[in-house]
Formats: C-alpha cells, sequence, structure tokens
C-alpha cells in the first residue's frame, strides 16, 4: 500500500515552552487508512495533526528539526493554500476556523476559494448536505449553533473541498449520542471512498470499528502502536491502566443520553434548594421600541427557553442533559445572566437575585473556554477569578488538576484539554454559590476526566452546588447526583441519578 504522508524524526518546541511537543516523532502512514491517535491531554496528538496539515511550522512558531511529507510534497517548503485540496481539518474547537457568518457560505467557502465553477459548487453543497444529513441547519446564523452543530457544520466544509486526506481533532468532544453516531457513519462514508483519516480522540467506543491502526502518544513520543484487532483485545484495566477512556459504552448510559423515548415530564421532589423562576428567553425576539417585552409561559413553543419555576438541589451536583441544540447552553447562559434579555429571578437562602446580581452569585465555564482566559499566565487567571489573592489556595487547585507544572505558561500556548483545566481552576478558586459547567470534560482524557469529577464532588461538599452540561456518560457516573434534562427549551425530566 502507497505511503501517503511521512513524518521523519520529528522534535519540535512551541515558542515559549519548556518541554518539546514532539519528540523523535516518526510515523508513515498509508494512502486509504484510518488511523487512530489517542493518549492524555498534553501528548502530542494535536501536534502530529498540525505537522500534517503544515501549522507547523508554517503558523505555529517555534523550534523544529525532522521532515514531513504529504503526497509528495515537503511540508516545510509547501505554502499552505497549496494544501487546501490535498488536506482538509476539522479542528477541536470549529470557530477557529470558520469564515461565513451563516451554515450554507460556511459549507462553500473552500470550493469558492479554489475557484471552483458555480455549479461545481452548488453540486458539492448539496451533496454533502444530503450525505451529512445537514438540511434543518441550512440557512442559519452560525452564531446560533450549539457546539455540536457547529462541529457538524465544520466537518461539512472540510469534505466539500474532497480532500484526500481528513485530519479531526477531538472530533466528538462536543456531540450528542445522535450526532456521535452520524459522525460515525461519515467517517464510514469517507473511509469507503479511499480517504485517508486521521483521528486525534479521547472518545474510543464509536471508532472501534473504523481505525485501521491505534497510535498510543505520550510526553510527545510514540509509545504503543496496535492494529484494530490487538487493540480491541487490551482489557478494561490495561485500557485505565493507559489513561484511556473505555473501548465500549454501556447501552444503558446510550438511551440516558439520547432523547428518543423520553416524552414524560418527570420532577424531582426537592424541598430546600435554589429557586429559579420565570426564566423565558427568545432568540429571535422582534425588537422592542419603548420597553421590553416581558415573555411568559403562555408564549410556549416561540421560546428558546420556558422554564416558568425550578427548584435546584444545594449542595449537589447536577447533570444537564439533553441533543445538542435543545437549549443547555442557552440555560446555563440564563442562570449566569450573559443573556440580558433574560430577567429570570434566582432565589436563595431568601434572597433574591436578579438580571446584574446573577453574576456575581454564580460563575460558568463556558464551552468555549477560549473567551474566558485573560492574562498571560496560568497562575494569574487563577488568581484573577479569587476575591481574596492567595497563592498556597491557588497552586493546591493546579497541583490537584495536573498544572502547577504550567503556572507560568500562557494559557494560549497550551492544549485544548489543559485550557480546559485552567478555566475548571478559575471556577473553583471562585468560590460562587451556583458554579455551572458546559461542557467541562470536552477535550479531556480519563484521568483528567476523573479528576475534575472528584473536584465537583468536594465542591458539593463545601457547600456549592453545581451544574454541568455534558454528553459524557462517564462522568455522570464519576460525580452526578441528580439528571435535568432539557426538551426544546423546557424541563423534560428531572431525576435522581440512581448510581
Amino acid at each position: 500500500m502507497q505511503t501517503i504522508a511521512q513524518i521523519n524524526n520529528v522534535t519540535h518546541r512551541y515558542k515559549g515552552a519548556a518541554e518539546n511537543s514532539l519528540d523523535g516523532v516518526s510515523l508513515a502512514i498509508k494512502k486509504g487508512e484510518t488511523l487512530l491517535l489517542c493518549g492524555a491531554s498534553g501528548s502530542g496528538k494535536t501536534s502530529v495533526i498540525r505537522l500534517l496539515n503544515g501549522l507547523i511550522p508554517h503558523y505555529y512558531q517555534g523550534d523544529m528539526t525532522g521532515e514531513v511529507t504529504v503526497n509528495g510534497l515537503e511540508i516545510a517548503k509547501t505554502q499552505l493554500y497549496e494544501l487546501a485540496g490535498i488536506v482538509g481539518t476539522v479542528f477541536q474547537n470549529p470557530r477557529s476556523q470558520f469564515f461565513s457568518v451563516d451554515t450554507d457560505g460556511e459549507i462553500v467557502f473552500g470550493p469558492e476559494n479554489i475557484g471552483l465553477a458555480p455549479d461545481e459548487i452548488r453540486a458539492r453543497k448539496d451533496s454533502i448536505s444530503r450525505q451529512m444529513k445537514l438540511d434543518k441547519l441550512l440557512g442559519k446564523s452560525l452564531f446560533e449553533l450549539s457546539g455540536g452543530e457547529k462541529q457538524r457544520i465544520a466537518c461539512a466544509s472540510v469534505a466539500a473541498l474532497l480532500p484526500e486526506i481528513i485530519l479531526l481533532d477531538e472530533p466528538s468532544s462536543n456531540l450528542d449520542m445522535e450526532a456521535i453516531k452520524m459522525l460515525h457513519d461519515i467517517i464510514c462514508d469517507w473511509k469507503s471512498q479511499g480517504k485517508t483519516i486521521i483521528i486525534s480522540e479521547h472518545r474510543l467506543w464509536y471508532l472501534k470499528d473504523i481505525a485501521d491502526r491505534v497510535i498510543y502518544m505520550d510526553k510527545g513520543r510514540i509509545a504503543h502502536e496496535w492494529n484494530t484487532k490487538d487493540f480491541t483485545k487490551l482489557s478494561e484495566k490495561e485500557i485505565r491502566q493507559l489513561g484511556l477512556r473505555p473501548t465500549s459504552i454501556n447501552e444503558h448510559y446510550q438511551t440516558l443520553l439520547s432523547d428518543q423515548g423520553h416524552t414524560e415530564c418527570s420532577q424531582a421532589d426537592i424541598s430546600d434548594g435554589i429557586l429559579l423562576k420565570d426564566f423565558y428567553f427568545s432568540y429571535n425576539h422582534k425588537p422592542y421600541i419603548l420597553r421590553r417585552k416581558k415573555f411568559s409561559v403562555s408564549d410556549g413553543e416561540a421560546l428558546s427557553l420556558c422554564i416558568p419555576e425550578l427548584m435546584l438541589p444545594k449542595g449537589k451536583v447536577t447533570a444537564v442533559i439533553g441533543s445538542n441544540g435543545t437549549g443547555k447552553s442557552t440555560f446555563l447562559r440564563c442562570i449566569c445572566g450573559l443573556e440580558k434579555d433574560c430577567s429570570g429571578v434566582i432565589i436563595s437562602n431568601g434572597k433574591e437575585y436578579r438580571k446584574r446580581q446573577r453574576i456575581g452569585f454564580s460563575y460558568m465555564v463556558m464551552q468555549d473556554v477560549n473567551h474566558q482566559l485573560f492574562t498571560d499566565s496560568v497562575e494569574k487567571e487563577v488568581l484573577l477569578s479569587m476575591k481574596d489573592k492567595d497563592e498556597k489556595r491557588c497552586h493546591e487547585i493546579l497541583s490537584t488538576l495536573g498544572l502547577l507544572g504550567y503556572k507560568g505558561t500562557h494559557p494560549m500556548a497550551l492544549s485544548g484539554g489543559q485550557k480546559q483545566r485552567v478555566a475548571i481552576a478559575s471556577a473553583i478558586a471562585a468560590g460562587a454559590e451556583l458554579l455551572l459547567f458546559d461542557e467541562p470534560t470536552s477535550g479531556l482524557d480519563y484521568a483528567h476526566m476523573k479528576k475534575v469529577g472528584e473536584l465537583l464532588r468536594q465542591l458539593a461538599g463545601s457547600g456549592s452546588t453545581v451544574l454541568v452540561s455534558t454528553h459524557d456518560p462517564e462522568f455522570i457516573q464519576q460525580c452526578c447526583d441528580y439528571t435535568l434534562r432539557i426538551k426544546k427549551g423546557k424541563v423534560n425530566s428531572f431525576e435522581q441519578w440512581k448510581k
């Protein structure tokens, strides 16, 4: 089988970093092969992706030795635009690769940019939209999409270029169960077309019947390599010792995280807690001239969020679950005051918190943590969120999350999973009464997912109330006391989690 990409003894260190991101990596990739890169956050998986698409060395500055060739082209001597029709990349954060403001424009941007004829552009858009079942997402603003929906559009925009090599960096990190199954089918379709596919991923269960080869990375090196048959023979204990997520998922969790079959509303009986009242919000409200329109439950289906009353259990961790685009992130944003047109009230210990007051009462870790990293070091980032600066407590939090060694590093120089942990560290340091986390395990390996779960349990034990939007079944098992299902902006069910 022909070799389509070759990495020869590459060592790389990002500018300003203390350690190498890659250390003597050599890898030959065959044409038509599907390769799975796995390993802990920061082990070098994303750096391998960046070698193959040319972002290293053309975009990310640093020191590099060794050679990379893709489809006969030496990457160091090839301009990025020359790789556009050869290599396509779906990044961990799809926002970072968008050029348009609407879904249709984003899908056709690549074909337009390489100068294809209008008829061919339209044909590719229609074909990709059918293959990826995007009918409900066409004609929408990218700013209105959920994280999972953005990921699907990013996949479509890459597929529209018909590249020989497709690179995916944590493609399932923000996807619900149905979307992951759809992603599985998309990758299978690409594979059947003879595409070469390289996937950096923590969730392994949906890829075990697709990957031809599995590469395990550790501290910038290729530590293990298996064919799929040998990899699937590894015991659960061996998988855990490697710090990897399971290679199979319990059917119970698939049912839990699927909206299918959940039609009747059930409500947990909570006598003491934090009361949410009149949380109504719409993305499509008409502009007001004299005064703001007050929504109510009678507005019903027109609302993006419709929660007249909800009691959250104090000192507990509640998982907010539901499909992509159903209102989970909107719910969290409204609670913490980020959506100004939501005038809901929080009542805790007899005190009311309205609008701006909700901001001080709660603290939110966003799905895209790049929006809330402000300083030039990890240590400063955590200290910034503390009311009273406590360096010792800061270091304790960083140590627990495996970040103390990066305390002087600029947050933007970290991997996606490491950035996620920095934002979580800031939330813990803030000590707010109500803590909100939007997909906090996105991009995290098993070990750090477990640590985050333990920290949330500790926070709940110390009196904080924790709401966490998640598609991660292992995380729910690890730390959650209740599951709150949001469906079309409404509470569909609220139940105590039976571990």
